[in-house]
């Protein structure tokens, strides 16, 4: 049984003590790791490529595939009772092939492939976490300083959604940083219930890669437990600028809540494994002078736009840890501030609110198949994301899960343009080491 502790100082980033490793036992480590991936069929394939941010975009129809999508190695190491140390490295967020950066023509042998790969198309380990934890610096709070969770989702929805084999979390997929170098302060206001609790951290932004400007990443988040820690609620805040000069004040800042109920919790945490878990995650991201609007008459204005998204779900068992449900709707919307009347295009500047959407054409029979990209030139269109599916869990830490994947695109230039991806999947997830089930952060 896992359960999601409260307590975010001591070993509550690990989730639990197990027996291969005592948290807080100075010079002990565990090696530990996990993976998860897919059999996967294309049934049906956006005749515009859209969706630039998840995995399926570009892959033409009825294309069939094996495919890890996420490798974890990690070592947990306590130095003493006061300091620890996180090391992980990640094989993941390989983005297809047909995932066209730029309009053009490329052989499908090559695709235009991107992510953790290497110049001859092979998966590569990257270092994601590193870093070292001050334990209880002042009471309830400890101190991590080095490459380590973000507050945005990893250290509470996510686990709670429990998931993250099947898809991301809806802020996760706009790619929020779930990790980033810098330092953060986590912990409690209530040491002695652990019912209360925040996490603070100041970083680059730029996750595992060198900061590139002279802006920071401010993350901050408050979170409070009910009902015998049955019921959680999160409200989550970020910022960031982006360039910042007289003539061009372009920023980010994201609003983000959270509420979750979980029928198996106890006083100890929730225990999102077991019983049946209910959740709504929304946001807003205030994207300030993000958006350069064509008006129709000639000419471009500079706008402030709005990005917003609500995803819900639920899942629970069906046989009591060995079969049990799941089942998400997300609904996305990348620009709220459209007028048709004046402009006739859009373009975002921020990367992860932007799709850079493609029409894509396959020709399969020329002596070398090609795929040629042209850029759709329409930035607007609302999503809706739908997954659902049975888990199967033979054993502990091992999970056999056949589910569908489904995203739909409605343009908002007073076009058409409906249309959507669906993948049929049997996804798969084990772990070692330690007590991760479904695949979290």
């Amino acid at each position: 049984m896992i359960v999601f502790s409260a307590n975010l100082s001591n070993a509550q980033y690990l989730l639990n003590s197990d027996s291969a490793f005592k948290a807080g036992t100075s010079n002990s480590g565990r090696l530990w790791g996990y993976s998860f991936g897919d059999f996967a069929y294309k049934g049906h394939s956006d005749s515009l490529s859209r969706g630039g941010s998840n995995q399926y975009t570009g892959i033409p129809q009825s294309r069939t595939t094996f495919q890890f999508r996420r490798i974890y190695l990690g070592y947990d190491y306590n130095i003493s009772k006061k300091f620890s140390a996180e090391f992980l490295l990640a094989a993941e967020d390989n983005f297809p092939a047909g995932n066209g950066p730029a309009a053009g023509t490329v052989a499908l042998s090559t695709g235009n492939s991107s992510g953790d790969l290497l110049a001859d198309q092979k998966l590569i380990f990257y270092i994601k976490l590193m870093n070292i934890r001050w334990k209880n610096i002042w009471k309830g709070t400890d101190l991590v300083i080095g490459q380590a969770a973000t507050p945005a989702f990893p250290m509470l929805s996510e686990k709670i959604w429990s998931y993250r084999s099947v898809e991301r979390t809806v802020s996760d997929i706009r790619r929020t940083p779930s990790f980033d170098m810098g330092a953060s302060l986590q912990g409690v206001f209530d040491p002695a219930t652990k019912n209360y609790g925040y996490n603070l951290m100041v970083a680059n932004g730029t996750s595992a890669k060198p900061e590139n400007d002279n802006f920071k990443w401010l993350y901050g988040d408050v979170y409070a437990y009910f009902f015998n820690k049955k019921l959680v609620i999160d409200a989550y805040a970020d910022y960031q600028r982006l360039n910042w000069n007289p003539t061009w004040h372009h920023s980010r800042q994201m609003l983000k809540g959270y509420i979750a109920y979980n029928s198996s919790a106890t006083a100890k945490g929730m225990n999102p494994g077991t019983g049946y878990t209910i959740g709504v995650e929304a946001f807003v991201n205030n994207l300030k002078n993000d958006n350069i609007a064509t008006k129709m008459a000639g000419g471009n204005d500079t706008l402030s736009t709005v990005a917003s998204a609500i995803s819900m779900y639920i899942h629970g068992d069906i046989v009591k840890n060995k079969l049990r449900f799941f089942a998400r709707l997300d609904l996305y919307n990348p620009n709220k501030n459209l007028n048709n009347n004046v402009y006739n295009k859009y373009t975002g500047n921020i990367g992860n609110y932007n799709d850079n959407s493609f029409h894509t054409v396959y020709n399969t029979t020329a002596a070398t198949p090609t795929v040629t990209y042209t850029n759709v030139n329409d930035q607007t269109y609302k999503q809706s994301f739908m997954t659902f599916g049975l888990d199967f869990k033979p054993t502990d830490r091992v999970h056999f899960m056949p589910n569908i994947w489904y995203n739909s695109y409605n343009s908002q230039l007073g076009t058409s343009n409906r249309d959507h991806d669906m993948v049929f999947r049997l996804t798969f997830f084990y772990a070692f080491g330690k007590n991760y089930d479904n695949g979290g952060f």
